[in-house]
């Protein structure tokens, strides 16, 4: 009776036991039936089983024979085999599984120790995909961040598109394509209308300070662009053309081919075009003769870009090797207004042309089983041209205007960026520990008649290390340093640590980072001088630093095959020693000087909300961004200005006529701020809120060969923002406006593409 009693109870426990295994589809989310799962234990025996019509799969406690942990491969034809491990003490596990020819889009590199997907990631990545990128028709990085969460926009006439993140101005974020710097920067920020979309896969952000990896610029965050690769086609012909009824026209060509077995080339080739936009515009373009009247001038500026990309690869085993060289040009036509002289009409224009030349070698992947290599040596040139010009309006003659001590009318800037990086990292599944090592070298070198003695070199090399140790099966640490050594200025040893906890569905992310951002060759060396101001560099500039402290939950739902998505997320940052103008108590005038003038300090916390059902994908959040007021410390104004961000998007595809619709919109909070006006007074100025509406409608035509989308952007029609300025205490204050958008824009993008396989 007792050995009975016994017997029964472990039946009833075996027979109780059980785990749960759901395998779903990444593309919709719904139950895969039929899925071979293979159990492998620690003896290297295996066992196999197969998802039922609900996509389950039971495992009971015979399963394990004694093993505390088993390897699970799940597999499923058309889609990437997963390999995972599962434990005897887990419950449930959901797995997704991915179409073969959707995986790069789960799939990140920046900061990573290889190609991971977004939930085994430590770092926090924000991963804009080439479906989204599609969706909303862009065409530039500048279309693509404008419905994102911490990050704002602003323009500028001459030099265009500027952002900022996490409060932070754009100099603070680190730009890369490939992992290689984007140089350029002009006023510390660069030209996002310059950064062209053709042939992107996807752009990876992650917000907060990555100096252990990438070094200077990346206080508020790094966005990294990643091009396709190599075509598994033998030929892959491409054409599109993107036009806009403001007088956009762009066209660009691609070519993939494959030259042998393990030999793949690509060339990209486009031409961007915009005959400039005023308000006072026709809603369509007429196309006649503009007379030389007043309309000339434009309040955005015509802009013509050409460009051209070859790209190589070459595979050995399991490296791959590659070259990419790029070629940009770009030429902003600043037309003046008609005057008159006593015999004829003349104006006065100025033409601002950029060149830029890329040239990159890499070799990514594995040396062994355990080892995997990422090297990058990459020479980039910028160039920057300033031309005044006077015009004839009735000989149309156009000559240069001379260069005098008094003007700056004419410049030209160069600058050069030499970078060699390379990391080893090693990837020991079963270890507790991994880690990299790596060095990263940087040579930039500027030559201009602004710069102190006509030309500057700055050199920072730099070696970083990091760990990421497996404290338990869900809980994974990585602290990392980086030391430089710079020829210019101290550099700062920037640590850094992050914490990941993973648990079924939930993930919980904590990190601190340093981060530096070292003076650039124009803030240790521009020196200006004319009869109405001056403006001087400063050699003895010190590193800006940072601390960041930041925190994200993340949960995930899925409810029948309804798959909800909830970010929770925190951060504060302290910048020190922050560079800016300001006025030296031994100079004259309208004298200023770079200097570090002190603190500043940024907090924000933002949640975002996604929902997947069906043919659904919809997208909601909401953030609220906190920047220091330095003048608060002696003055009775607010310590912190506050501003609000809510972001949108809505996507659905209609299955039986193939059409898709998308909506993306964004409410930009109003910004206050505080400065000193030209009597001394502490005045409060504000940018208002403005909201940004696009819509798109895409069809596929010849088993997705040909592309078609219509749309508008800017659907509520924002051309200027108003700024309001309290000019103190004896002034009932003014108001002014600051370009945001061109209006209301209707556009249609044509893409066809020839495979053959």
């Amino acid at each position: 009776m007792r050995l009975a009693t016994i017997a029964f109870f472990l039946f009833l426990f075996n027979w109780s036991y059980g785990q749960q295994i759901k395998v779903i589809s990444s593309t919709n989310y719904k139950p895969m039936v039929g899925a071979t799962i293979t159990l492998t234990d620690l003896n290297d025996k295996k066992q196999y089983l197969s998802s039922d019509m609900h996509g389950l799969v039971q495992l009971k406690k015979e399963h394990y024979k004694g093993s505390p942990q088993l390897a699970i491969q799940i597999s499923y034809i058309g889609y990437e085999t997963l390999l995972d491990s599962i434990s005897i003490t887990d419950k449930e596990r959901t797995i997704v599984l991915i179409p073969k020819e959707n995986r790069i889009q789960d799939v990140v590199v920046t900061a990573q120790y290889s190609p991971t997907s977004i939930e085994k990631s430590i770092n926090k990545v924000n991963v804009i995909s080439s479906q989204k990128i599609e969706d909303m028709a862009a065409i530039n990085i500048r279309d693509v961040l404008s419905n994102e969460l911490n990050i704002r926009l602003s323009e500028d006439n001459i030099l265009g598109s500027r952002v900022s993140m996490q409060g932070m101005g754009g100099q603070n974020v680190k730009f890369l394509i490939e992992g290689v710097p984007i140089i350029g920067r002009m006023d510390g920020q660069i030209d996002l209308s310059q950064i062209n979309l053709n042939d992107v896969e996807r752009i990876e952000i992650i917000e907060g300070p990555l100096s252990v990896n990438y070094g200077s610029n990346a206080l508020a965050g790094t966005i990294n662009i990643i091009s396709k690769t190599k075509t598994n086609e033998k030929l892959n012909l491409g054409i599109g053309s993107y036009s806009e009824n403001i007088g956009t026209f762009n066209f660009e060509g691609k070519a993939a081919f494959k030259i042998a077995k393990n030999h793949n080339m690509q060339l990209n080739i486009g031409r961007n075009y915009f005959d400039g936009w005023s308000p006072e515009d026709d809603f369509l373009p007429t196309f006649k003769p503009h007379v030389a009247d007043s309309s000339r001038a434009k309040q955005w500026n015509a802009r013509t870009q050409n460009f051209g990309k070859l790209q190589y690869y070459y595979s050995f085993k399991e490296l791959l090797f590659s070259y990419k060289g790029e070629l940009f040009q770009e030429v902003i036509s600043n037309l003046g207004l008609p005057r008159r002289t006593s015999n004829s009409y003349i104006a006065f224009d100025d033409f601002y042309t950029t060149k830029r030349l890329n040239n990159a070698l890499f070799v990514e992947g594995k040396l062994s089983e355990n080892y995997r290599l990422n090297a990058i040596v990459a020479y980039n040139d910028f160039e920057r041209r300033k031309e005044a010009r006077r015009k004839d309006l009735v000989s149309l003659k156009s000559t240069l205007i001379p260069k005098t001590a008094a003007n700056d009318i004419q410049d030209t800037s160069y600058f050069d960026l030499l970078t060699s990086r390379a990391s080893l990292s090693s990837l020991r599944g079963s270890s507790w520990i991994n880690y990299e090592i790596g060095y990263d070298f940087n040579l930039e070198h500027a030559e201009g008649e602004r710069i102190e003695g006509g030309k500057q070199e700055i050199g920072d090399y730099a070696a970083f290390a990091s760990t990421e140790i497996k404290i338990m099966e869900d809980f994974l640490l990585k602290p990392g340093v980086r030391y430089s050594y710079n020829t210019k200025y101290n550099a700062p040893l920037t640590p850094s640590i992050n914490l990941k906890y993973a648990k079924a569905n939930s993930i919980f992310r904590l990190s601190f980072a340093k981060g530096f951002r070292a003076p650039t060759l124009k803030e240790l060396y521009f020196n200006f001088n004319d009869i109405n101001h001056s403006l001087f560099g400063n050699a003895d500039l010190k590193a800006e630093q940072s601390n960041n402290y930041s925190a994200s939950i993340q949960q995930k739902f899925l409810i029948n095959e309804l798959l909800f998505k909830t970010e929770v997320v925190g951060f504060y940052n302290q910048i020190y020693n922050q560079i800016s103008f300001a006025q030296s108590n031994e100079a004259m005038g309208d004298t200023l000087i770079y200097f570090n003038i002190g603190e500043n300090k940024t907090k924000g916390a933002n949640l975002n909300i996604s929902l997947i059902h069906n043919n659904l994908r919809l997208n909601i959040g909401g953030s609220y961004i906190g920047i220091y007021n330095q003048l608060a410390t002696e003055n009775p104004v607010d310590k912190y200005a506050y501003s609000t961000e809510i972001k949108g998007s809505a996507t659905y595809l209609f299955k039986k006529p193939q059409l898709t619709l998308s909506v993306f919109g964004k409410h930009q909070g109003s910004l206050p701020a505080y400065a000193y006006n030209s009597s001394n007074e502490v005045v409060k100025y504000t940018v208002e809120s403005y909201q940004i509406v696009d819509l798109t409608l895409g069809k596929k035509f010849l088993q997705e060969s040909l592309k078609i989308a219509v749309g508008c952007k800017n659907l509520l029609d924002i051309t200027n923002i108003k700024s309001n300025v309290n000019t103190g205490a004896h002034s009932n204050g003014s108001s002014g406006s600051v370009p945001m958008a061109t209006g209301r824009m209707i556009f249609l993008k044509i893409e066809y593409h020839l495979n053959l396989k």
